[in-house]
């Protein structure tokens, strides 16, 4: 869904070679805006565009079956593949090496810009291929994809434990919980991945109990925080031991996860163990030192998984891999007496209050249990006072009518008084990212301007 100068923008950052779209959708038509972008594309000969903005840019391969000038579409592209010199071919396989970098995946940008992640062969064939040991993948696995394939979570944690396992992936080409449901359904998928607000979807959907979900045996949860409550219902209702993998792209991106075999406890309330062949540990971001078990601290890794740099940006890549070379996720978590991680939040979301450290995972896992709450997001709202409030965002089931002082009082003597919501939104969905994260720091907006419209100063 990107717009036309986020379009631009990973363009001219990436200097790519050859760009690939779609027909896009809702307000993202790519090939007006990539006509836009490049006009010479309209008077050059396919694969020979030369563009003075994006002097890199040679060839626009439009997926699907359409015509568009100075385009190639899928025909046409495998037709001069048809045509190709074996030799050719044959020596650049040969000059391939296992650290080259094969994917350039750029960050979902929800602390800042874009920045383009550099992972090798190396990094997402052993992260993808260990992503699936740990849930026990066979060739008779057949997995239903419905994350996009522009994410680490779509075409590492999926499509290289398919490729490296030999099972079927069943794919989704937009996520609609009705089509998954379908899906699942008819090709009697084993397993399923996605993001907590997929699951939620696909479980209210008014449908659901249509539908033969018995097949399902496992899947990934993750890209965000998952709710207990929610991982419950999963387990219930779709009959999936469902794994949590914790990571981000930087590090190709899994970094711990639970297993299969993992007591629902520990696949429920923690994001598992090391990776195999990496190094975890939970450091204090003060000193730099190990944390003690139990002890809070930001979570990092050394190990093959870690990326080989962000593209053109050593500054930023010694910001996020130390002197040590352990990559610095910007998570906060704890390691157990087991050797499984928790994660707690984020150190950029937390919310300080009058010098109290106040960790949004926490006061939303307590308002899931709140009946008529869909789903939770909390976020801190600027305060002249005490230099943040806490503010919940809440998404109610259907046919629910709580109000703002029916949260508070769920809250009043179960938590500590400073950390019970002094805002309550009731909202229709949570601003995204184009892999589905949730934008914290929009949250932060929103609340402002929903103060703003009900008369609230915020003190």
């Amino acid at each position: 869904n990107y717009k036309q100068s986020e379009l631009e923008y990973l363009c001219m950052d990436s200097d790519m070679h050859t760009l690939c779209i779609v027909n896009g959708e809702k307000d993202s038509d790519f090939v007006e805006m990539t006509y836009t972008m490049l006009p010479e594309l309209k008077n050059c000969e396919r694969g020979h565009l030369k563009s003075e903005r994006f002097p890199y840019l040679k060839n626009v391969i439009y997926v699907g079956q359409e015509k568009h000038r100075g385009m190639y579409n899928t025909a046409e592209l495998l037709l001069v593949g048809s045509n190709a010199d074996d030799r050719q071919l044959n020596e650049l396989k040969s000059q391939a090496k296992c650290h080259d970098v094969v994917n350039m995946q750029y960050t979902s940008g929800t602390t800042g810009f874009p920045k383009g992640v550099m992972l090798s062969h190396h990094n997402i064939a052993n992260n993808g291929f260990l992503t699936g040991e740990h849930m026990k993948f066979t060739s008779e696995d057949k997995l239903c994809c419905c994350v996009p394939l522009f994410h680490c979570f779509g075409v590492v944690l999926a499509t290289m434990n398919c490729l490296t396992h030999g099972c079927t992936q069943v794919m989704v080409e937009r996520f609609d919980p009705l089509v998954v449901l379908a899906s699942i359904h008819k090709e009697r998928c084993t397993a399923l991945y996605g993001v907590p607000t997929m699951f939620i979807a696909e479980l209210n959907h008014p449908m659901f109990e249509m539908f033969d979900m018995s097949s399902l045996r496992t899947g990934i949860m993750a890209g965000s925080l998952c709710p207990v409550e929610l991982m419950k219902q999963v387990q219930e209702k779709m009959f999936m031991k469902v794994t949590s993998v914790y990571g981000l792209t930087e590090s190709s991106p899994g970094m711990s996860q639970t297993r299969i075999e993992d007591s629902f406890e520990v696949r429920c309330k923690t994001v598992g163990s090391d990776y195999e062949f990496t190094e975890v540990k939970v450091l204090d971001p003060e000193t730099g030192e190990e944390c003690p078990i139990g002890v809070q601290g930001e979570m990092c890794c050394r190990g093959y998984n870690s990326m080989k740099g962000y593209y053109k940006n050593q500054t930023a890549t010694a910001e996020i891999i130390d002197k040590n070379g352990f990559l610095h996720s910007g998570d906060l978590g704890i390691k157990d007496e087991d050797g499984n991680y928790r994660i707690t939040g984020r150190i950029k979301d937390m919310i300080i209050r009058g010098g109290e450290n106040i960790y949004p995972r926490e006061i939303e896992e307590f308002l899931y249990k709140l009946e008529g709450v869909k789903d939770v997001q909390v976020a801190g709202i600027p305060s002249k006072k005490y230099g943040e409030e806490v503010g919940a965002f809440i998404i109610l089931q259907e046919e629910a009518k709580l109000q703002e002082s029916d949260v508070k009082d769920f809250c009043r003597n179960k938590i500590s008084r400073y950390k019970i919501p002094k805002y309550v939104f009731f909202v229709n969905e949570f601003p995204l990212t184009g892999s589905g994260k949730i934008q914290k720091f929009k949250l932060k907006e929103i609340g402002l301007r929903l103060c703003e419209e009900r008369g609230i100063e915020v003190i």
